[in-house]
């Protein structure tokens, strides 16, 4: 099954030989699927919501709020997902473009930049997250967050400083804030080359944080099991 990747940024040239690009690594993380990217911060557009059964938009070092062409056309297709049967699930900047496509609102968080790895708890269990777990960890870069969420959305996940770390929109929209597609390394490389914006302090706790194991993997095992549950 394919799913059509909208790559809403690219890695920083130092990084890509060591990490990859964000193809490479949505890549690795949803191995069961074939990504078929679409470049959609450099204008190469999906002409139509219908051709994939399951969309996933990227983080970006953009934000939702930015009146930028590409970023106006993501947030008009991922309205137009909603008279398809396709699902959309969007990370990070795709949760938050997500959320102000579909009537919420984003913002800086007022407790500022959430780095590392946090451990989100499951208010709400969904079927298709098996095997269940109460408390997921996941690795985090973001300042900007969804502050009030669209209509007809659920919270699923929760962290005292990202409290929309997770939210469902009808049965076809799917956002989350944090990073299962990133690495250790390479959030670990992120927070030391933006300390001077972070800060010191934050990025020490945010590289202690990285003892912790994120649950990548599970992540995307309910991935699957969300996009299969209406294929």
């Amino acid at each position: 099954m394919q799913i059509g990747l909208l790559v809403c940024d690219q890695v920083n040239e130092e990084w890509r030989v060591v990490h990859g690009d964000y193809p490479e690594m949505y890549q690795s993380w949803l191995s069961n699927y074939e990504l078929v990217p679409y470049k959609i911060y450099a204008g190469d557009f999906p002409a139509d919501p219908n051709a994939h059964a399951a969309w996933i938009a990227t983080g970006s070092r953009f934000s939702t709020y930015d009146d930028l062409d590409w970023i106006n056309w993501l947030k008009e297709f991922i309205v137009s997902i909603g008279y398809t049967n396709s699902t959309f699930i969007g990370v990070c900047f795709g949760h938050q473009v997500l959320g102000e496509a579909l009537g919420g609102t984003v913002e800086k968080s007022s407790n500022g930049w959430q780095v590392g790895v946090r451990a989100f708890d499951i208010l709400h269990p969904e079927s298709w997250m098996t095997p269940f777990q109460q408390t997921i960890n996941i690795l985090m870069m973001c300042q900007d967050q969804v502050i009030e969420l669209p209509p007809d959305s659920k919270v699923l996940s929760s962290h005292p400083n990202c409290p929309n770390g997770m939210f469902l929109t009808g049965n076809q929209y799917l956002g989350i804030q944090g990073h299962p597609e990133f690495t250790k390394a390479y959030t670990k490389a992120l927070m030391l080359k933006r300390e001077a914006r972070i800060g010191k302090d934050r990025v020490k706790a945010g590289i202690d944080s990285l003892e912790m194991v994120p649950d990548n993997k599970l992540l995307a095992e309910w991935i699957n099991q969300f996009i299969q549950r209406k294929n």
